[in-house]
């Protein structure tokens, strides 16, 4: 199969690990790469070995030959880039967190639909090998019915300006919580009925760290934990009437393994190797297009919503309103 055309939009250190993707991959090719400055793009295609490299977004967008655009600027840019690509016919895998609220995801995704544009959230854990998995060994009824989960993810981030600038969407629930929320979806699913949460603050008023408690109709709970001020384990652990599995390393499951109600230990399923875990992303993006579709069965418009919708409601609790929201939480 001929490759399909990617191109990227920024040239920061997640374009890189997306560029590093594309040169592992026999069936996309690496063909441009757009930055707010030429210079800047001209290196970056440089290193990675792309065809074309431009100055402005704009000229990226209307390259003819560029089939799929990767969005990889910083959270509060991601509507507008999305437009751009939409609005020029160009399909998007838009990075995580697809917008930085459940109003500017409505926005764009209406406007996909509207130009018939396909478009996707690129949180990778919806589409790495680990989620059938997981998946498989929940149907199989191993670990018996699932009654709760604890998930958490924390990276010492506290000096990285972009980690707590209001102005640029800081804050761990959108960079890193996010992965744990996803989590708990993907197992329990979206039948909340109860969430409980607290957070702590950095100076400049985003969210540090946070704890989030969730109840299912079900029964079912979950514990979330997510933190720029300390790295964690980052497990997601899933316990079921029969036992439980640990999932390592929760945001690029490395071992899945499973054990009794008794903690014995037994049997570990490791994940197939990877380039980076971006091109199965990347290959299911390419698939939905080909076959005319505007989303990926992985993350499905309602699902990136609904997420947005929980993470929005958190920030609220907590009483965090970027400074670009303006009190109707536009994006």
């Amino acid at each position: 199969m001929e490759q399909m055309k990617v191109g990227i939009i920024g040239a920061g250190r997640i374009a890189a690990n997306m560029a590093k993707t594309l040169d592992g991959m026999d069936d996309a090719a690496a063909y441009a790469v757009a930055a707010r400055n030429l210079d800047r793009a001209q290196k970056f295609a440089k290193e990675w070995g792309f065809e074309k490299a431009y100055g402005s977004y704009e000229e990226l967008v209307n390259d003819p030959e560029v089939e799929l655009i990767y969005i990889a600027t910083p959270h509060p840019f991601h509507i507008d880039h999305a437009k751009l690509c939409i609005n020029h016919g160009k399909p998007v895998l838009c990075e995580k967190p697809f917008t930085v609220n459940a109003v500017g995801a409505k926005e764009v995704f209406a406007l996909a639909k509207e130009k018939e544009v396909f478009i996707t959230e690129a949180i990778w854990t919806r589409y790495l090998p680990s989620r059938k998995i997981i998946d498989d060994i929940i149907a199989s009824g191993e670990i018996g019915e699932i009654k709760g989960i604890s998930a958490n993810l924390g990276y010492d981030m506290h000096t990285k300006e972009r980690l707590i600038d209001p102005k640029l969407a800081g804050g761990a629930l959108l960079d890193v919580g996010i992965y744990p929320l996803n989590f708990a979806s993907m197992v329990l699913g979206d039948d909340v009925e109860e969430t409980l949460s607290s957070c702590v603050k950095f100076d400049s008023g985003v969210d540090a760290q946070n704890s989030i408690i969730l109840k299912y109709k079900n029964g079912s709970m979950a514990s979330i934990q997510s933190s720029a001020l300390t790295g964690t384990e980052q497990y997601g652990m899933i316990y079921g009437t029969k036992g439980y599995l640990i999932a390592e390393n929760i945001n690029d499951i490395t071992a899945v393994k499973v054990y009794t109600p008794d903690r014995e230990f037994v049997r570990e399923i490791t994940m197939p190797e990877q380039i980076t875990g971006f091109e199965y992303e990347v290959r299911a993006s390419m698939k939905a297009i080909r076959e005319g579709k505007l989303e990926c069965m992985e993350m499905p418009h309602e699902e990136s919503i609904r997420i947005m919708e929980q993470m929005d409601g958190l920030r609220k609790d907590w009483g965090i309103e970027y400074p670009f929201e303006k009190g109707n939480r536009p994006c």
